[in-house]
């Protein structure tokens, strides 16, 4: 497992920008951005191997960007164009192995975007 700190989230109106960060301690083989609003199951929005091939659910697709910044240890999340439907807990997770779950979690990053 890695240490997984998150900042970065707030409040925002619609139509507008977040940039999430994940500080991490240790090699990570994948890693992503998670949330989960009141009454729902958490969902996953976007991944990032390590060798930068990156995955997005539908709903983040031309709006959201994951990255990462190898030299400072750090995840990010761009979020564009924010709706309100985009208001969730964000969590930064991690896998260390291949085969295997997310492994390490973030103690979540509160979005809130108001109409």
């Amino acid at each position: 497992q890695v240490q997984l700190v998150e900042s970065g989230g707030g409040s925002v109106q619609a139509g507008g920008s977040l940039r999430l960060s994940c500080a991490r301690s240790g090699y990570t083989y994948r890693m992503g951005w998670f949330r989960q609003a009141p009454g729902k199951p958490r969902e996953e929005v976007a991944t990032i191997y390590d060798d930068g091939i990156t995955t997005y659910a539908d709903t983040a697709k031309g709006r959201f960007t994951i990255s990462q910044a190898r030299a400072k240890n750090t995840l990010y999340l761009q979020m564009d164009s924010l709706k309100p439907e985009d208001t969730a807990m964000y969590y930064c997770a991690a896998k260390t192995e291949v085969v295997g779950p997310w492994n390490s979690w973030g103690q979540g990053t509160q979005v809130t975007v108001s109409s």
